[in-house]
């Protein structure tokens, strides 16, 4: 399970509850701005005892089983390998992530998006932004890639997306 789909459920449970963010942030010992940033699949980095903490204000557990399906594959790691072929960098999973959530293009990442954009399969873009849909309301995805598109200059044409994703 990615971050964000954790804030996805979490943010379902606390609205189920009928509690604000301000609530359950300071009932799970964290602050609000942390909660936000979790829910929106933003937070950077966030330790298990605070996750913990959250799940249990809400009455909510985590649990580990082994996977009985195969799993599937992981497009958003292939699309970052798929766009870090030609770079010393790397383009990491949670830049990518954040860059489809946001619009907004990584620091210093510019070239690796415009190669993901311009270069990559279009099955490959179909199913990244089939999974990223799962993270963000509808008609999102398509405006923030629009705007990816736009801040690196991507020579895909625009009117070949609806095609692609």
């Amino acid at each position: 399970m990615r971050l964000s789909e954790l804030g996805q459920a979490i943010r379902g449970a606390r609205r189920a509850h009928g509690l604000t963010q301000a609530q359950l942030a300071k009932t799970a010992g964290i602050s609000r701005e942390t909660l936000n940033l979790l829910e929106s699949g933003l937070v950077r980095d966030l330790g298990i005892r605070k996750v913990l903490a959250v799940l249990e204000a809400l009455g909510l557990a985590m649990t580990m089983e082994f996977a009985s399906r195969p799993r599937r594959p992981d497009y958003l790691r292939m699309a970052c390998t798929s766009a870090s072929t030609s770079f010393k960098t790397n383009l990491t999973e949670d830049e990518l992530a954040r860059a489809l959530i946001t619009g907004k293009v990584p620091v210093q990442k510019r070239a690796h998006i415009r190669a993901l954009l311009d270069e990559a399969p279009a099955p490959l873009l179909r199913n990244l932004a089939e999974d990223a849909r799962k993270w963000m309301k509808p008609g999102k995805l398509e405006n923030n890639l629009h705007k990816l598109a736009e801040a690196v200059g991507a020579t895909r044409r625009v009117e070949e997306w609806p095609k692609i994703v």
